[in-house]
């Protein structure tokens, strides 16, 4: 497009920023997330790690993280950590980002499960897949459904009763299991779809409904839980910045995870004594099921009250956005570790656990999202501007030859104002034999700050 040439009309425009958005989502692609600590393999969870381990090409994190999620879905929604006026259960939603079958995603699950199902065989047929609306997610944990009818006498009605259509689930645990997350990311980008908000209620309350005239069904005190599996290439292709800034992302401790060895002729899973690990799994199971009110030792909140500042110290961009609930997915899993330890109590041994565990997806966020904004225009600029170093770039640089005039200089001008409010970018006088020139600069060139 030579010198002349107009912006492009909207909708090429936005075509252009899409294809910029996967141009620039694998550049300065930061460095995988540092070991899980050790702290995180801490109790009955570690030991299930360790005994699995030496037979399976699964990643230690992905078994430890679905058996925490999956140990927090059977014991149901009875145990809860108070903050403020909200109630934080043992419901966790959790992602494997890792390569496509090389990462041993659905092996390191089905692993967890073929364990947990072995002490609470009811459990199992509570396990799904197939998310696919709203309210197709209420009709799982669906409270019964009444229907007001006439009460009638010799043919005339004489009053009205409310009538039990259907009994509804008496059983409110549903642990999902989605091989193909990317798949569900797009049925949430369906015009009208109502499971994002739903999926959302799901991990606040467990009460869910739709104001949709034609869906009686609801639920309450549902207890759901997620485990999805996704590769980093699709996740940044079919997540949407909407889905990033409105909640929905930062419900689930992401967590990156590939293959740990190879074992051509597989493990030896059959030569494990099982035995004494499922006693003391049964008997976590029925202590977890047992209504209770969990709360911090003392000990435990003074070591809470010098984490906290940290945890709860937004970061700007995505990356602030995906890790924006730290506090409350650190609880859920302190909890989670102190009932697999019995204890009525949460320790700084679980708080420590938790921590490790967090810190670890917050790394993967880090991994998957860098500094980006969400905002094509903005990462573009970002992505050019750590090109170009110490030289920076002119405005008029960034708006000929990054978008070559494609993008309207008012994007351009919110995108830089973007940066320089989230502390990545700064515009700089330098002189160039007249006037000052405005040169803009990337402030770090460590995209995993």
């Amino acid at each position: 497009m030579n010198a002349t040439s107009t912006p492009m009309d909207a909708s090429r425009v936005e075509h252009f920023l899409e294809e910029l958005r996967w141009a620039h989502g694998f550049l300065d692609v930061p460095q995988w997330p540092d070991p899980m600590g050790d702290a995180a393999f801490h109790g009955l969870a570690g030991e299930f790690v360790r005994t699995v381990e030496p037979h399976t090409e699964a990643d230690p994190v992905a078994l430890l993280v679905q058996f925490l999620c999956e140990y927090g879905n059977v014991i149901g929604r009875n145990c809860y950590v108070q903050v403020e006026s909200d109630r934080h259960y043992t419901n966790l939603f959790v992602v494997l980002v890792g390569q496509t079958a090389k990462a041993r995603k659905g092996t390191s699950e089905r692993n967890v499960r073929t364990i947990i199902k072995a002490v609470s065989e009811d459990w199992g047929c509570r396990v799904m897949s197939g998310l696919a609306s709203g309210e197709g997610l209420i009709w799982q944990v669906r409270d019964p459904i009444e229907r007001t009818e006439p009460v009638k006498e010799k043919g005339r009605v004489n009053g009205y009763q409310n009538v039990i259509v259907d009994e509804g689930v008496s059983d409110k645990r549903l642990m999902i299991v989605e091989p193909e997350l990317a798949r569900v990311f797009r049925v949430l980008e369906r015009e009208g779809s109502t499971l994002s908000a739903l999926i959302r209620e799901a991990w606040d309350s467990g009460d869910l409904r739709t104001l949709t005239k034609n869906s009686p069904a609801r639920a309450t005190n549902a207890h759901v839980s997620i485990i999805g599996h996704i590769t980093r290439e699709e996740l940044l292709r079919v997540t949407t910045e909407v889905e990033m800034v409105n909640g929905l992302m930062n419900r689930f401790v992401w967590t990156a995870v590939r293959r740990s060895k190879l074992l051509p002729r597989g493990g030896r899973w059959d030569s494990i004594n099982w035995a004494p690990f499922l006693r003391k799994l049964a008997v976590a199971v029925d202590f977890g099921s047992r209504p209770r009110r969990m709360d911090l030792d003392a000990e435990a909140w003074e070591y809470w009250d010098a984490v906290y500042p940290d945890l709860a110290d937004g970061k700007p961009g995505l990356l602030g956005a995906m890790t924006a609930r730290a506090e409350a997915q650190t609880l859920r899993l302190a909890m989670i570790y102190a009932l697999l330890d019995l204890d009525e109590l949460i320790r700084v041994p679980h708080l420590e656990a938790a921590l490790a565990v967090w810190r670890y997806s917050y790394q993967t966020c880090r991994w998957l999202w860098g500094q980006r904004l969400g905002d094509p225009v903005a990462d573009a600029i970002m992505a050019a501007l750590k090109r170009a170093g110490d030289k920076g770039l002119t405005r008029t640089q960034i708006y000929s030859d990054v978008f070559h005039r494609h993008v309207p200089r008012e994007r351009i001008e919110a995108a830089l104002t973007a940066l320089a409010g989230a502390g990545l970018a700064r515009a700089e006088k330098r002189s160039g034999g007249g006037r000052p020139i405005e040169v803009w600069v990337c402030l770090s060139t460590d995209p995993a700050h």
